[in-house]
């Protein structure tokens, strides 16, 4: 009768002991991690650059400037000299254009313009100066009037949207179609003072 001989291996029965830390593949417990070591002065200078580089892209020139001004001062040459390019850049979109405005339609359209760059106080200035020449001329205001209406709605002012906005539809009936269809009122076209004033059908008197 044949006799059934037990197979051994090499680990059978026995623990293999290694010397040092246990390492992961997955790195999760490796001594000294490599994301712990402290930046170096380059890599410094390139974050804060890329920074820069995003504030300038949402046009936040000041604060872009400010980033780049500090991304100057790394080790990198290439990283420094795109810096000041970059400082240039943000100084010149920081300097107020010069702009001359001859007549109620030229500020008129400076505001809208103004307005789409979301400068409110600015363009408010040039629509009151508008209003102004207007009243001189003796024509209509509706769309100066219309244009203060979103100006004051853009700056979250309820009832400055509502007076002008009602005295533009007093002058052209028109400008309520307008209104009702122009995401510039979207802040303040829920209130019931300028639900009323939208859709009047709504509310009998």
């Amino acid at each position: 009768m044949p006799v059934n001989k037990k197979s051994t291996s090499a680990n059978s029965g026995k623990s293999v002991k290694t010397s040092g830390p246990t390492v992961f593949q997955d790195g999760a417990n490796v001594r000294g991690s490599i994301s712990d070591a402290p930046l170096t002065e380059s890599e410094k200078q390139l974050q804060t650059f890329e920074g820069a580089v995003k504030q300038f892209r949402a046009q936040q020139f000041h604060d872009a400037r400010e980033l780049f001004k500090a991304a100057i001062e790394g080790p990198q040459k290439e990283v420094s000299h795109n810096a000041r390019l970059h400082v240039i850049m943000c100084d010149r979109r920081l300097q107020a254009p010069v702009v001359e405005l001859k007549g109620l339609e030229d500020y008129y359209n400076y505001a809208i313009e103004r307005i789409n760059a979301r400068d409110l106080d600015c363009a408010r200035k040039h629509l009151e100066t508008a209003m102004g020449l207007s009243a001189q001329d003796g024509h209509s205001a509706d769309h100066l009037l219309y244009a203060l209406a979103i100006c004051a709605s853009l700056s979250g002012d309820l009832r400055g949207a509502y007076e002008n906005l009602k005295r533009a539809i007093e002058i052209d009936p028109k400008n309520r179609l307008a209104a009702r269809n122009d995401a510039d009122f979207a802040s303040v076209a829920q209130q019931p003072l300028v639900q009323q004033l939208l859709f009047p059908e709504k509310f009998p008197s």
